[in-house]
């Protein structure tokens, strides 16, 4: 039973169906759910720092049911998306409770759409990887896989990385900078890989070209079906689908730099270049990825059987709570800036 606590991920877009339905003050339900109840409650819940070992672990990493539990998110995502672009088109809100409705599925699609895409996205069976890039649509962030897969885990940590956060910089400069250089680097990256192959532009194996057609042709369907209005409110909530990524991709390496060789290569990325958190309740509804330390290791394993390390750095707040803190530069920094390695922070200079 202790298996299916990961059912509490799928609270997020019930919570944003009932907001939905109800409407009011209503609307505003999944983003009071998301960042003041689900942080009170990582204060109020004890830490959880014990690893699986052995055979247990190897149990684990086999049993089909986290992978099930991953799957169950895409009729949930394109459900909840379809049914908030229905409703806003057969009926009127107000102004706020469009703003609730926006944000609520925003979330939805950053928590249950980008961040199951991100998990997916590392798998090797081809279809768990074409499901990844599946959730990533409705945020107009395809690019995402192939930036994150290719670029990401190669630089992170490093001034080359535009997801890496450099020190002081507040999450505001760092949606632009990473928003933009992201992007950019995607198309840099698939450049390469078609070069490396032999391969034109045009070609099939262009994902960049197919991501860019299938974002347009999902917003062509949006405005033949819905209307303009509710096409607006699609690319609003994506907004906040990938803007909520970039503040989670903020808070992972923020201040965490590698070393540079004599050679002019970095160090490998170690246990000790992302931030950690074993705050229970950012676990769950985020599968695993606070434990990101280990996921930047060895990004193969399987969100299930995620390990801390001591060596890693650790946040003093969940990954929800953090997140929250990040929109408030001044605090954000107060309470990060002295947890980062003073020899980090003059390779930042």
């Amino acid at each position: 039973m202790k298996d299916l606590k990961y059912l509490a991920a799928f609270t997020i877009p019930l919570s944003a169906y009932i907001g939905i339905n109800l409407a009011g003050y209503w609307s505003f339900i999944t983003p009071v759910y998301a960042f003041i109840f689900i942080p009170v409650l990582e204060l109020l819940l004890p830490i959880d720092e014990s690893n699986f070992e052995g055979e247990v672990k190897v149990n684990r990493q086999k049993k089909k049911l986290f992978d099930w539990l991953l799957y169950l998110n895409i009729p949930l995502v394109f459900g909840i998306l379809i049914y908030t672009l229905i409703t806003l088109s057969r009926n009127t809100f107000e102004t706020f409770e469009l703003a609730g409705i926006i944000f609520s599925l925003g979330i939805v699609l950053g928590t249950n759409g980008i961040n199951v895409a991100h998990e997916l996205g590392h798998r090797q069976v081809g279809y768990e990887r074409f499901l990844g890039k599946l959730l990533l649509l409705p945020s107009l962030y395809m690019h995402f896989f192939i930036e994150h897969n290719y670029g990401h885990h190669l630089h992170a940590a490093t001034k080359e990385d535009p997801a890496t956060a450099r020190y002081n910089q507040s999450v505001y400069s760092f949606w632009v900078t990473s928003v933009f250089r992201q992007y950019a680097n995607a198309w840099v990256i698939q450049r390469n890989l078609l070069k490396s192959e032999a391969k034109g532009f045009f070609s099939l194996q262009n994902d960049m070209l197919w991501f860019s057609l299938l974002q347009l042709g999902y917003l062509v369907l949006i405005y033949f079906f819905f209307g303009f209005e509710v096409l607006v409110f699609a690319i609003a909530a994506a907004l906040v689908g990938f803007l909520l990524l970039e503040t989670v991709n903020y808070i992972e390496h923020y201040g965490l730099i590698r070393k540079k060789l004599p050679s002019g290569r970095y160090e490998r990325v170690s246990e000790i270049h992302s931030w950690n958190s074993n705050h229970v309740m950012g676990r769950i509804i985020l599968y695993e990825l606070t434990r990101h330390s280990d996921h930047h290791y060895k990004s193969s394993k399987k969100y299930q059987v995620l390990n801390c390390y001591d060596i890693s750095p650790q946040m003093p707040f969940g990954y929800p709570t953090s997140m929250v803190i990040s929109l408030v530069p001044p605090l954000w920094f107060s309470i990060m800036n002295p947890r980062i390695p003073e020899e980090m922070k003059k390779a930042a200079a």
